[in-house]
C-alpha cells in the first residue's frame, strides 16, 4: 500500500503490483498482468479506448479497487507521409523513392553495406532529433526527378504530426483493448459482480459495434465453484446412503446428517470473524469438516442405540448415552482443532490457501 501511495503521485504512468510466478500464470489467463481484465472489443480504435477509459474512471470508484488502467499504451505523436501520386507522376518520381527518402532520413534504414574483410556493416543516414520532428525542414529533402531535376519532398507529399495508435492488439480477427485491474481488501466475486453492474448501468456504447468480455482468474475459480458443488452434493448423498444401508433408519439417517448445519454455520461464523473469504480453499475446508462432524454424530448415535436397546427411556437413553461418549468425542475434535490451529493463525507468505482451509475446520468444530 505504501508503495502504490507514492506511485500514484507519478503522473502519466500506469502500475500493478504482483509477483513473478502468479504475473506469468495472469498473463497466460487473461492476456495482461493482472488477476482480473476486461476487454473492449470494436474496430473503432478511438471509439474502444473511449470505453476502456470510461470503465476505468468508474472501477476507480468501486470498493477494492488496487488499480485500473488501460493495459494498450496511449496514442503517440507520429509524422504521417502523404504521397501526392499525380504531383509524384507529373514529376516522374517513384513512390518507392519517396518512401526510401523517409526511411533512410527518419528511420534509419541502411543505405549501404561496408565489408570489411569477413565482416558486413550497414551504414545509415539520420537527421538530428530536432529535424525528424520538424515537418517543414522534412519537407525540403529532395529527389530526382525523371529529367534530373531536384524537386523538394513537400512538393509530391504532405507532411504532418498527429497523434497515431502505439499499439494496435487483435484477438480472433477483432482489435480489442485491455483494462487489466488489481483487487484487494475483497473477494474477487462479489467486487466482479458489483464491476459488472455499474458498468451495465453507467457506461453508453453501441453493442452492434462494440462489446466487453471479462477474462482472468475468476474463470478458474467459477469453474473449480462448480465442481467442489457437484462434489459436495455427491459426498452428502453417498454419506446418506452409507448411513441408512448402516443404520436402517431414515430418522437416525437424518440425525447424523443434522450435524452438516451446525458445522457449517461454524464455519461462515469463522470467516465472518476472521474476515476471511468463502473461496476453494475454504470449500476444501468444508468437505474436511463434514467428515469429522459426522464421524461424532456416529459414535453419539451408535451409543443410542445400544443404551436403547436395554430399555431405558429416551430421555435417560440421551443422557446416559450422551456422557459416554462426551469424551472421546472432545478428543477427537479437540485434536482436529488443535491440529489445525497453527495453519489458521498463519500469516506469512504463502499462508493465504492454509488459512482459510484451517479457519473453516476449528471454527466448524468448535459449533457442531
Amino acid at each position: 500500500k505504501r508503495v502504490s501511495a507514492r506511485l500514484e503521485k507519478i503522473p502519466g504512468i500506469s502500475f500493478g503490483i504482483s509477483q513473478p510466478i502468479i504475473d506469468g500464470v495472469n498473463d497466460a489467463v487473461g492476456g495482461a498482468h493482472s488477476p482480473l481484465v476486461l476487454r473492449v472489443y470494436g474496430f473503432d480504435l478511438a471509439e474502444d479506448r473511449r470505453i476502456a477509459e470510461q470503465v476505468v474512471d468508474l472501477l476507480k470508484q468501486v470498493r477494492g479497487t488496487a488499480s485500473a488502467s488501460v493495459f494498450q499504451a496511449p496514442p503517440i505523436p507520429q509524422l504521417v507521409v502523404k504521397v501526392n501520386r499525380e504531383a509524384a507522376a507529373r514529376y516522374g518520381i517513384n513512390v518507392a523513392d519517396i518512401a526510401n527518402l523517409v526511411q533512410n532520413g527518419v528511420g534509419g534504414a541502411p543505405v549501404i553495406s561496408v565489408y570489411v574483410e569477413d565482416r558486413v556493416y550497414s551504414v545509415g543516414v539520420r537527421f538530428p532529433a530536432e529535424y525528424k520532428a520538424n515537418p517543414e525542414v522534412l519537407g525540403r529533402m529532395v529527389l530526382r526527378s525523371s529529367t534530373g531535376a531536384t524537386i523538394p519532398l513537400s512538393l509530391v507529399a504532405e507532411l504532418k504530426l498527429q497523434s497515431g495508435q502505439s499499439t494496435i492488439s487483435h484477438e480472433l480477427n477483432e482489435r480489442q483493448i485491455t483494462v487489466r485491474i488489481d483487487n484487494r481488501d475483497r473477494d474477487l466475486a462479489s467486487y466482479l459482480e458489483e464491476a459488472q453492474a455499474r458498468i451495465d448501468k453507467e457506461v453508453k456504447f453501441d453493442p452492434q459495434k462494440h462489446r466487453l468480455e471479462w477474462a482472468g482468474q475468476f474463470e478458474n475459480q467459477r469453474r473449480a465453484q462448480e465442481r467442489l458443488t457437484v462434489i459436495l452434493g455427491v459426498v452428502l448423498l453417498a454419506m446418506g446412503t452409507v448411513l441408512f444401508l448402516h443404520f436402517g433408519k431414515m430418522r437416525q439417517t437424518l440425525l447424523i446428517l443434522g450435524v452438516v448445519p451446525l458445522a457449517t454455520l461454524g464455519g461462515l461464523i469463522a470467516i465472518h470473524v476472521t474476515g476471511e473469504t468463502l473461496n476453494v480453499a475454504t470449500a476444501v475446508g468444508f468437505i474436511a469438516l463434514f467428515g469429522v462432524s459426522v464421524q461424532n454424530a456416529i459414535i453419539m448415535v451408535s451409543n443410542f442405540r445400544r443404551v436403547r436397546g436395554q430399555g431405558l427411556p429416551l430421555d435417560e437413553t440421551v443422557t446416559h448415552a450422551a456422557a459416554e461418549r462426551l469424551r472421546p468425542v472432545l478428543m477427537t475434535a479437540t485434536v482436529a482443532s488443535i491440529g489445525m490451529l497453527p495453519a489458521a493463525l498463519a500469516t506469512g507468505v504463502g499462508t493465504d490457501v492454509q488459512r482459510g482451509l484451517a479457519t473453516v475446520v476449528v471454527g466448524g468444530l468448535i459449533v457442531s
